[in-house]
């Protein structure tokens, strides 16, 4: 069955762009001197809310300064590849007269540059939540919520697509019904344990629910 709407997942998801996102904090770690052995604890999360919850050298320092620090790492012509199936996705539902949104922990230039620019396909997106709209980020399932009362559904006729065990857990959180996950950066596993309700290595299998 077709869902009433896709809450789609930015990075990793839509666009594979974690390498840019690693390497930006492998920047930021090596001009601090700082070591930390999983780089994993950000994938999917704000980075201002891990340096403030997580444990770690950056203890004793300003959570949204040292994120800003690591923003400032990613290059301004950074153009990240689309995941398979990607923009076609998001044509398709689209065309079916299904609403789409983009609920991620980036922030909105990223969103522009990434889904406008990169993908093409900004226009077709009814709802975009973005970090700067919740109070907390995932995995609490806020960002999930707020796009489901934007777009006016219910979060259990809803699909959702993630890459992250903690986008995973917010979607879930949220009530979203059927919740995917899309192993780009995160091994089925990892996702499955998170609560995903079945795992595909990229976007291209959803584009049966359009056909």
């Amino acid at each position: 069955m077709r869902p009433a709407a896709l809450l789609l997942d930015l990075d990793g998801t839509l666009v594979d762009s974690e390498p840019v996102h690693r390497a930006a904090y492998d920047a930021f770690l090596a001009d601090r001197g700082w070591e930390v052995p999983d780089l994993g604890i950000f994938t999917g999360r704000r980075a201002e809310d891990v340096f403030a919850v997580e444990p770690g050298p950056w203890a004793e320092h300003d959570p949204r300064d040292l994120a800003a620090e690591v923003r400032g790492q990613i290059p301004d012509d950074a153009t990240p590849e689309p995941v398979p199936g990607a923009p076609e996705l998001v044509r398709a539902a689209a065309g079916a007269g299904i609403q789409v949104a983009i609920v991620t922990s980036a922030r909105p230039e990223w969103v522009a540059l990434a889904v406008g620019e990169g993908l093409g396909v900004l226009h077709h997106v009814e709802v975009v939540v973005t970090a700067h709209d919740v109070a907390e980020g995932k995995p609490d399932p806020a960002g999930f919520l707020l796009a489901c009362e934007r777009l006016g559904v219910d979060a259990p006729a809803c699909l959702a697509a993630e890459d992250s065990p903690a986008g995973i857990r917010a979607a879930v959180a949220a009530g979203v019904g059927r919740v995917v996950g899309v192993t780009t950066t995160w091994s089925a596993t990892d996702l499955i344990d998170a609560g995903a309700h079945e795992v595909l290595p990229d976007l291209r299998a959803l584009l049966d629910l359009f056909r």
